[in-house]
């Protein structure tokens, strides 16, 4: 199970947002490159970057940072926020980024959806980001009619082979993950899950090894890391 330690970037900085509030985020590092370098120097193997502020606006902000990040790094780094023109998806899968993460646009873009799939490839993960049940949208603020088990079910007819699946009212706040939800949205689907919001122990991580099904791949872990909550050694160890 791959370990994806996360680097959220608003403002130019790594923040954390509680909830996908926009209006409660702690800074943690005014140097997100360099808080992508201390994770991959404490042995991660892959990271998560999102430009929050392409999330929220639709286009992308902070990507020359990612595409840095992406280049001078020695580790594999997903990166999702603000893709949702052709153009920023022939920008993003032109990078040195391995996983490229569409939200709000697979929801409310059949077009540019398709074009990622034929574009991308195994490269695509869709992010499956939930409230309630229902997929929410345009950096969380909104919410959709859409279930999250009829979307999965969509986006595999489409040719998508992994989601991140996030319950949105967990993230950031270290109460713990969705795992129920989690393993009955894995055990319906044969697509690839990357789990994400709420991981705050080791023994998060560990319930998480035993109790998903094979297809969970990976887990996004970041207020957790940033607070000390336990090292990137730790959790490898944990997922291992």
């Amino acid at each position: 199970m791959i370990l994806f330690p996360a680097v959220d970037i608003q403002g130019g900085r790594a923040v954390r947002l509680r909830q996908g509030d926009f209006d409660r985020a702690t800074v943690f590092d005014d140097d997100p490159e360099a808080a992508a370098r201390a994770w991959r120097d404490q042995g991660a193997q892959a990271l998560h970057l999102v430009d929050l502020d392409g999330a929220r606006s639709g286009r992308l902000v902070n990507f020359e940072l990612v595409e840095r990040v992406a280049a001078e790094l020695d580790v594999p780094v997903q990166f999702g926020g603000g893709v949702r023109e052709r153009d920023a998806l022939a920008r993003v899968a032109a990078s040195a980024v391995r996983w490229v993460v569409l939200g709000t646009a697979a929801v409310t873009s059949s077009d540019l959806l398709d074009a990622a799939v034929e574009t991308l490839g195994e490269r695509l993960v869709v992010g499956v980001d939930c409230a309630d049940g229902l997929v929410a949208t345009h950096g969380w603020q909104r919410r959709s009619t859409m279930s999250a088990a009829r979307f999965v079910h969509e986006l595999g007819r489409l040719g998508v082979r992994r989601i991140v699946y996030t319950d949105v009212s967990r993230d950031g706040m270290l109460g713990g993950p969705d795992l129920a939800g989690l393993v009955q949205l894995a055990a319906a689907t044969p697509l690839e899950l990357v789990a994400s919001g709420g991981i705050s122990t080791l023994s998060d991580l560990r319930l998480l090894r035993r109790r998903a099904p094979a297809n969970v791949v990976g887990a996004i872990v970041g207020r957790a890391l940033y607070e000390g909550a336990f090292t990137v050694p730790e959790a490898l160890e944990a997922l291992a």
